[in-house]
């Protein structure tokens, strides 16, 4: 998560009013093909159930869609019910993770705008 080559990863952050506080973190990585991607979400713990990982789920889903890739997924741990939940009124699916019970795979399919390319 910390190489960003802004064609097939993204770094997202969110900024604290005024920009001085860091408050979350969202990184997309695509697969070689472009057709797939992960996203990985980090929020500080003072700004938790306060909307920011609905939001900036929301906004990497449609940058993601915008930007041609047709699958979005998150690896979760099956511990992580709030994440779990939050995926799902997005319109993510829970699927068991192969090889591995203690993990969710999450994945919602997007529609991709026609002709943008990243």
């Amino acid at each position: 998560m910390t190489h960003v080559d802004h064609r097939r990863t993204e770094n997202f952050l969110v900024f604290a009013e005024g920009g001085k506080a860091l408050v979350a973190s969202a990184m997309l990585a695509r697969n070689p093909s472009g057709a797939e991607a992960e996203v990985a979400i980090a929020v500080h713990a003072d700004y938790r159930h306060k909307g920011v990982a609905w939001e900036l789920l929301r906004y990497v889903a449609n940058y993601a869609e915008a930007n041609g890739i047709r699958i979005l997924q998150s690896i979760e741990s099956r511990e992580n019910h709030e994440a779990i939940e939050l995926e799902r009124e997005q319109g993510f699916v829970a699927k068991p993770f192969p090889d591995d019970p203690t993990l969710v795979l999450i994945q919602k399919e997007l529609r991709p705008s026609k002709g943008i390319s990243h």
